[in-house]
């Protein structure tokens, strides 16, 4: 799954079916372990937001085609001050880099990009596989 930079060493796995209480349950989960590895308030927003964008984004982009039934795949490691994410769709992917750039005057209109923008402003890092179905982010606690 995914290139070998987008790799998570030994993470806690889950499929994630398009159920918003599940979702909310699993980032819950992910944030409590945040908490208690020493993440602040504004650390524990800013995380919370990047997930749920790449769940949002693997359901209703990468996953606009397929049956309900096929799951998002999520990993995870919480250490002391660090939070590793990555979000596996089943989907074709995407070229990031094709995105366009949402804060041009041009693009204030357009519905694409405002996600992916918003998950590299408040992570430490955010890579996506060759294939665009995969994103892999990190925080780091500063």
């Amino acid at each position: 799954m995914g290139d070998q930079h987008t790799r998570i060493p030994n993470p806690e796995t889950v499929e994630l079916l398009n159920d918003r209480r599940a979702i909310s349950e699993l980032i819950e989960q992910i944030l409590e372990l945040a908490v208690d590895a020493g993440l602040k308030d504004a650390a524990i927003f800013a995380v919370r937001l990047a997930i749920e964008e790449a769940i949002t984004n693997a359901f209703v982009h990468g996953h606009q085609h397929l049956d309900n039934s096929v799951p998002v795949i999520v990993e995870y490691k919480v250490s002391p001050g660090e939070i590793q994410i990555a979000i596996e769709d089943q989907g074709p992917g995407f070229v990031p880099e094709a995105l366009p750039d949402p804060t041009l005057t041009e693009n204030l209109s357009k519905p694409f990009g405002r996600g992916v923008m918003l998950m590299k402003a408040y992570m430490t890092e955010v890579l996506y596989n060759s294939t665009g179905n995969r994103v892999k982010m990190r925080f780091l606690a500063s």
